[in-house]
């Protein structure tokens, strides 16, 4: 670990403590320690560059969830200590809506969602962020509708705007596993959304694979994920796909845990998923975990935020 401090073991042990260093012991200011002062953090809906975003978000969230709780379910490592590495690091989030915030006023529901966050980490800090959440669960929870939420915050915001990400300081350059299982992986992702093919899934997916979806939903069985994809696949059309950053890790008496990070440009094109056609374009950056034990993906989790692809397809733009 070359350049961290010594008490962590690895990158594993070093996002598991810091992430509960700052969330659950509400070490907020510890973010000044493990972030870096330019420190790029890209979700769905934004760009935000240094130290004091991240903190006023982590704020803003414990007022609206206060007792909120991240609950590491796994960390998928690549890269190494001349580089930087990758943390792809995947959350469950228990919490009380029981504050003023994003989702309005407070409900008192309990909610659950997952994140995933891939953080690029040189020398003790995380120096480059993409986080996805999965924002209509909460949404739902609280009694909403994402598309409802999402116009929210694009009447707050005027209209549909993104910077674009920086690059990665230091010359980091994302991993992508050429070797199977990631590369078929990678290849069925890229043909649900460039080809619809979710004839695909077959050979790479568990006739009782299960999946975690957007909106905190589930789906148990290759068909139900078929069913899935196919809404996805009718709403969003014409797409572009490119995949940012991918890597299998085996992991001995266990199943191999694999990470994904794609992104896809498109245009609501279908009725269905995201309400009747307008033909605007949308951009979906995605982030699925998947496990898989002899060659077939048995459990994954797909990371989209439904809210931000709302926001743009509800975009007053001409």
């Amino acid at each position: 670990m070359k350049g961290f401090d010594a008490e962590f073991h690895d990158l594993d042990h070093y996002i598991r403590v810091i992430t509960d260093r700052i969330w659950e012991g509400r070490r907020i200011d510890d973010i000044r320690t493990y972030y870096g002062d330019d420190c790029a953090v890209e979700t769905p809906a934004g760009v935000s560059i240094g130290i004091e975003p991240v903190i006023a978000g982590t704020r803003a969230t414990l007022v609206a969830f206060p007792d909120r709780r991240l609950l590491a379910e796994d960390v998928i490592i690549s890269g190494d200590k001349e580089r930087g590495f990758l943390s792809s690091h995947r959350i469950f989030s228990p919490m009380t809506h029981a504050g003023p915030g994003v989702f309005g006023p407070p409900s008192g529901r309990a909610v659950y969602a997952r994140t995933v966050a891939d953080c690029v980490c040189v020398n003790n800090r995380i120096v480059h962020e993409w986080l996805v959440r999965d924002q209509a669960a909460i949404a739902r929870q609280i009694g909403r509708h994402e598309r409802d939420v999402a116009q929210d915050w694009l009447d707050h915001r005027g209209r549909w705007t993104k910077p674009v990400m920086p690059p990665v300081p230091g010359g980091y350059v994302s991993f992508v596993d050429t070797q199977e299982p990631a590369a078929a992986y990678a290849d069925v992702l890229r043909r649900l959304w460039t080809a619809a093919d979710t004839d695909g899934l077959a050979r790479t997916h568990d006739a009782n694979a299960i999946a975690a979806l957007p909106g905190g939903q589930a789906a148990a069985g290759l068909p139900a994920i078929q069913g899935f994809w196919r809404g996805m696949t009718h709403a969003l059309t014409d797409a572009g796909f490119a995949i940012e950053h991918l890597v299998a890790k085996p992991r001995p008496g266990r199943a191999t845990a694999m990470a994904a990070r794609w992104r896809v440009q498109a245009h609501h094109s279908g009725a269905g998923r995201y309400g009747p056609a307008t033909g605007r374009p949308v951009e979906v950056m995605g982030i699925s975990h998947a496990e898989v034990v002899d060659g077939l993906v048995i459990r994954e989790w797909h990371l989209i935020d439904d809210v931000a692809v709302w926001m743009q397809v509800l975009d007053p733009r001409a």
